[in-house]
């Protein structure tokens, strides 16, 4: 595969790993059939858990980091440098650096729409979460991915997880470990959590399709550190390890490695889309990416 191919990948696959169902729920059915499981119950202990994983979050407004990104394809890779920017209910900005210094992409999501931007074919996309089909079908909106992205627990088409809606999960824990399910017709949302420190270490989507076959998105969170101004000594994952699986494609995979983080402001929050691009639709940009 040719680097510019690769390149053209790591433009798109974001957005598609991101935009798209997927989860790791298999590997943690498979570590609850290898053990003896104890299940319990919305109350007591597992109540008690599932408060603390839900409170376990950033009490920042504001993240900043430069970001080393890494999209695996087969296997052939590329690395791309970057910046990740977002202010909580607000919007996630990725911009994705070619050669070091061009910006190949910028990726950002808002309550409203989201914008991909092919900065090398000057074109873009903007386009609300209910006109994007794998969006609309999996329930995923901009809450999901900044959860996502910030760490935290969700439920689909929420803005935030309250006290009442933890008695909508099932949880099992074993040896140090929470298993925490939440489930609708079609979708199946799973996280892994240290019992102890409360801390989710893996958020996984299924989406069943029974006609066209299953979507997995396993997201890993590693080395986890402190924000320079966090007064409530949190920690933020700055090793994600992401990886999509559809029916027809390649299993890509995503690496973000992120360092100088902080909490700066005064960027500009919404991006102004240049007369100069060209709008396209997201069946063309998905059509690039599966023609790859």
């Amino acid at each position: 595969m040719k680097t510019s191919s690769i390149l053209r990948i790591a433009v798109l696959a974001m957005p598609l790993i991101l935009a798209s169902c997927g989860s790791k729920k298999k590997v943690v059915e498979q570590q609850a059939a290898e053990k003896t499981v104890k299940t319990v119950t919305t109350t007591g202990a597992s109540m008690e858990f599932l408060k603390n994983v839900n409170e376990n979050v950033q009490s920042s407004r504001f993240f900043t980091s430069k970001v080393k990104f890494t999209v695996e394809v087969g296997d052939q890779n590329i690395t791309l440098t970057g910046n990740l920017r977002m202010k909580r209910d607000d919007v996630i900005r990725m911009q994705l650096m070619a050669f070091g210094f061009v910006e190949a992409a910028r990726l950002e999501f808002t309550k409203d729409y989201v914008l991909i931007m092919d900065r090398i074919n000057k074109q873009y996309i903007m386009q609300p979460y209910v006109q994007v089909d794998f969006l609309r079908n999996s329930g995923i909106n901009f809450y999901t991915l900044q959860a996502l992205f910030w760490n935290e627990l969700f439920i689909p088409n929420r803005p935030s997880v309250t006290t009442e809606d933890l008695q909508k999960f099932t949880t099992h824990l074993d040896s140090g470990d929470g298993i925490i399910l939440y489930e609708d017709d079609k979708m199946t949302y799973s996280w892994l959590a240290d019992e102890r420190l409360a801390r989710i270490n893996m958020a996984n989507i299924l989406y069943k399709d029974r006609l066209n076959g299953n979507s997995q998105l396993n997201w890993d969170y590693q080395d986890f550190q402190l924000l320079d101004e966090d007064v409530n000594n949190k920690v933020f994952p700055t090793l994600m390890n992401i990886s999509l699986n559809t029916p027809k494609n390649k299993e890509v995979k995503l690496r973000m490695k992120l360092s100088y983080v902080g909490e700066e402001t005064g960027w500009e929050e919404h991006t102004q889309v240049s007369s100069k691009y060209r709008e396209v639709s997201i069946d063309e940009m998905l059509k690039r990416f599966m023609a790859l």
